[in-house]
């Protein structure tokens, strides 16, 4: 299996076949990456980030993987600046604040859906960092480079981010985390709980 680093390469020098496999093999995890934070225009912002990611003519210093989610969290801020009409502290800001309604994202089982809630509340900044270790398995070196920061201070806000997001999922209503307790404890720990 050819690295992503040759496939890059090789797509942007004309194959397109290499072009397919590497968005073939990372398309699903931008998809997701986009998905829990927005709801229009996730197949759009995919797009843009993988073209982007051909149009670039540097070389990814930290791997392919990190250098495209790092492209995909500057459409989404872009994103959020342009429809918000101001800039985006995204150390801050989560999804939440950005919403009306939050709950809005609909999955069909109710503990990813409880979970995406509590994800879309924290800071941007925390939600993209537990979402590529966790979901992406980056580490915290690619995910410095996706957030522009250094890897010790990605591990710091990967332990806040652990924090915030348990703060969160216990001040969910009772009602709404009684229906499926056992399922959401489990799918918690094996998620974020590591």
């Amino acid at each position: 299996m050819e690295s992503d680093e040759v496939l890059l390469s090789a797509w942007r020098g004309g194959d397109a076949k290499a072009g397919r496999t590497l968005f073939a093999r990372h398309v699903d995890g931008v998809t997701r990456f986009f998905f829990s934070k927005v709801q229009t225009g996730v197949e759009d912002l995919v797009q843009r980030t993988f073209l982007a990611l051909l149009e670039r003519t540097e070389a990814p210093e930290a791997g392919v993987r990190a250098y495209l989610f790092g492209i995909a969290r500057k459409l989404l801020l872009r994103r959020f600046r342009d429809e918000y009409r101001s800039p985006i502290d995204a150390g801050t800001v989560s999804v939440a604040d950005l919403r009306t309604s939050p709950s809005d994202i609909v999955d069909r089982r109710q503990h990813l859906q409880l979970l995406y809630r509590a994800l879309q509340a924290l800071p941007l900044d925390l939600q993209i960092a537990l979402e590529l270790f966790y979901w992406e398995s980056l580490t915290a070196a690619e995910i410095g480079a996706v957030l522009d920061l250094p890897e010790g201070t990605v591990r710091s806000r990967l332990r806040r981010g652990r924090e915030l997001l348990a703060a969160q999922m216990q001040s969910l209503p009772a009602a709404t985390v009684a229906a499926d307790l056992e399922t959401w404890a489990r799918e918690l720990r094996e998620r974020v709980g590591r």
